[in-house]
């Protein structure tokens, strides 16, 4: 597998990947990836809302406020599996959710870009077509991969039933239509050596070039 020097990646402008997909399509496999090997920082939007719900923040006291101590763990931290399990299910619930959330970790995204001057800057958004958050980044670039096995490992990370990983998936926008918006599409239906070549190879068509939207990649 072909490396890329760091230095031959710099350009004036910075660039900034904004990598996102379905649900368990393989986000986290991709930036671990591109930090490892091209030392590239990461920012990621889920540590982000993480915190954004953390014991004493003002959008977990509206949480509790609006479903109850039983959202809440016995340390009084946030039931995350209890939530899901609400705002999965109904889709005004977990807009109000979004709502809540949302405008904390896009300014928090906006102060980590503006403190990162790296050429080169992954921001991972997994929503970030439905967050509205594509003005954020100059490239996006989409992971996919076949909707049973997006299924089947969200069922086995989580351990979910597969009524509720079906329930994550649809909340999401349809993977096609996010492929369609791409800058680069990445096929995450194989093993990590096929995944690994095509990171290499959009990066190559992210220093090389700007017009490939839409691109696929095969190696």
């Amino acid at each position: 597998m072909a490396y890329i020097p760091f230095a031959d990646l710099i350009e004036m402008t910075q660039r900034i990947i904004g990598l996102t997909g379905g649900i368990a399509t393989g986000k986290s496999q991709v930036a671990t990836y591109l930090e490892h090997q091209y030392h590239l920082p990461i920012l990621d939007a889920d540590r982000y809302a993480h915190d954004a719900v953390r014991l004493g923040s003002v959008a977990l006291a509206q949480i509790s406020q609006r479903y109850g101590s039983q959202i809440l763990l016995e340390d009084g931290n946030l039931d995350r599996q209890q939530l899901g399990n609400i705002v999965f299910n109904d889709t005004a619930e977990r807009r109000w959710l979004e709502g809540q959330i949302h405008p904390y970790v896009r300014d928090r995204i906006l102060t980590a870009q503006s403190l990162t001057p790296a050429p080169i800057l992954v921001t991972v958004i997994p929503l970030l077509f439905e967050a509205k958050m594509t003005d954020l980044v100059t490239e996006i670039w989409v992971v996919v991969c076949s909707l049973e096995q997006q299924c089947q490992r969200l069922i086995a990370r989580d351990r979910l039933s597969r009524t509720q990983a079906q329930a994550r998936i649809t909340s999401q926008m349809p993977l096609t239509q996010k492929a369609s918006q791409a800058t680069v599409v990445i096929h995450n239906d194989s093993d990590l050596i096929h995944l690994h070549a095509q990171v290499d190879q959009a990066l190559v068509l992210l220093h090389r070039s700007k017009k490939t939207k839409g691109k696929t990649l095969e190696p």
